[in-house]
């Protein structure tokens, strides 16, 4: 289940349509998976009732059998079990209530569950697959948000997360309590070891236990089913995968994607960024997402599309200069590109998505700036900091405007950590400091600072019982961090904002 490709697969499909007063775009993509295992469902418009839409995602595991399979049939069997009828003979003109469309979510899920164990594959043990879900249906007055496992539903309102659901995880207290009851156990936050989620649809080889109903098992097949009224300032939903949530939490996402429909609104643009800015952010599974939008969505905005041009040009600006001032064209790749980026504070980045955002820019900007010139490319799987000569490069020493401090000679029998709380003035206990090696306590016969202008990088030269120790410490403002490379410190979280 964790195993990678060499480079990610990142082709896109995607879907897109519009009614009932609202518009949606839905894309998914393999990524580092060696197969794509996730499934999704759109459908504006129910059987018998026109004004009602359905989304959902499903994410599977172990195999795409389950989430296929409940993709085609999650809708109908929802809408056409008894508890969703209400044995009335035309729901077209007596819908459902609120409570029985709750049950009838419920009542689909578990049906669609039990239905499953008659696939041929499944009897025979040939398919032990299983899926998350996550899922809404629209009324013209409610929202019904159901979610069983990991996949996740956010609804932005009046410009903020005002809804989204809450993840099915083994280590939850009343989810560890029936695994527990069902003779299971939970290590390291896995169900008996093997299994990230304690609800699924599938995963039939841990809904074994006698004497258990359906909802006892060590896998629920149940979904949390929940029921918001609409609201004219409703702006969007976004239904997406963990895949997307391991690397961008609510409030991230729901910022990057009205940002982003200040500057496009092609949902699908925004949907395909969305993932690529995960993929950039270090996702390796697979990703889907959907994204409803409704008439209260932010609209197109002049000033905003004005200050993504100025942020693109200033982007491809710092590329140029970093290409520049690099002494030697072996370090220059896009990953390298990208972590000198991370070290200035670019102002106007999009909110939620970062520097990561503009990844694919940044790559077709290195890519024009170098194309013809025969620029050989580094190893891309070392860090920036693994480059050859990077510490010695000029750029970091001489860039023009900036200050080099050196530390005085009363200084120079100080440690490691004492020489940077007190140069750089880091109101910090000591003891908070994670210390990596001995390194941090030796004592320094000549110990120098450089300081690299607004973007907060230092060089650390230390002399130690006659060896010349470089380090780099870099000051990440926007997560209060402080990392050095290499590194007397893992990483120290300072009280207050560096000077």
């Amino acid at each position: 289940m964790g195993a990678s490709l060499d480079k990610p697969y990142t082709d896109k499909h995607t879907d897109r349509g519009e009614g009932n007063g609202l518009r949606y775009c839905l894309s998914s993509m393999q990524g580092w998976r060696f197969e794509m295992e996730d499934a999704h469902c759109a459908v504006i418009g129910i059987p018998n009732l026109k004004d009602w839409s359905f989304f959902a995602v499903f994410d599977g595991h172990a195999g795409a059998k389950v989430s296929a399979y409940c993709a085609e049939q999650m809708v109908h069997a929802i809408t056409t079990n008894e508890d969703f009828l209400r044995g009335s003979s035309d729901i077209s003109t007596n819908p459902p209530d609120p409570d029985q469309v709750r049950k009838a979510i419920k009542t689909g899920f578990l049906s669609l569950d039990e239905k499953m164990r008659a696939i041929p594959e499944i009897i025979s043990g040939e398919d032990k697959s299983g899926s998350t879900a996550v899922c809404v249906l629209l009324s013209p007055v409610h929202m019904f948000f159901a979610n069983c496992g990991d996949s996740r539903a956010l609804l932005c309102r009046d410009g903020r997360v005002a809804f989204s659901t809450q993840d099915h995880k083994p280590i939850n207290p009343e989810e560890k309590e029936r695994i527990q009851n069902a003779g299971g156990g939970v290590v390291c936050s896995r169900l008996n070891g093997l299994l990230a989620v304690s609800r699924a649809l599938g995963d039939f080889e841990y809904k074994n236990v006698q004497g258990k109903g359906p909802c006892e098992q060590l896998v629920s097949p149940e979904p949390e089913v929940f029921v918001e009224e609409r609201s004219p300032n409703d702006e969007f939903i976004v239904l997406a995968c963990d895949g997307i949530w391991d690397v961008m939490k609510n409030e991230a996402l729901c910022d990057f994607v009205r940002n982003r429909m200040l500057i496009t609104d092609d949902l699908e643009q925004i949907c395909n960024i969305v993932i690529d800015t995960c993929l950039e952010k270090g996702s390796r599974d697979n990703m889907s997402i959907v994204i409803i939008a409704f008439e209260g969505a932010p609209k197109v905005s002049e000033t905003a599309l004005q200050n993504e041009k100025e942020l693109d040009k200033l982007l491809e600006k710092r590329v140029r200069e970093i290409i520049e001032e690099a002494e030697s064209p072996d370090v220059l790749d896009e990953k390298y590109i990208k972590e000198m980026l991370l070290m200035d504070n670019i102002p106007g980045l999009p909110p939620g998505g970062g520097l990561q955002a503009k990844g694919s820019l940044v790559d077709q900007i290195f890519s024009r700036l170098h194309q013809g010139q025969g620029v050989h490319k580094a190893d891309s799987n070392a860090s920036a900091m693994d480059k050859p000569d990077v510490l010695k490069r000029r750029r970091l020493f001489n860039r023009p405007g900036t200050k080099s401090e050196i530390i005085s000679e009363e200084d120079s029998q100080q440690t490691i950590s004492q020489t940077l709380v007190s140069r750089l003035k880091l109101k910090q206990n000591l003891g908070s400091f994670r210390k990596e090696a001995t390194n941090s306590q030796c004592q320094l016969e000549t110990t120098k600072v450089k300081r690299w202008g607004p973007s907060r990088l230092y060089i650390i030269e230390t002399l130690a019982e006659g060896s010349t120790i470089l380090s780099l410490l870099y000051y990440n403002a926007s997560h209060q961090q402080v990392l050095c490379y290499p590194s007397p410190f893992l990483a120290v979280t300072p009280e207050r904002t560096m000077p």
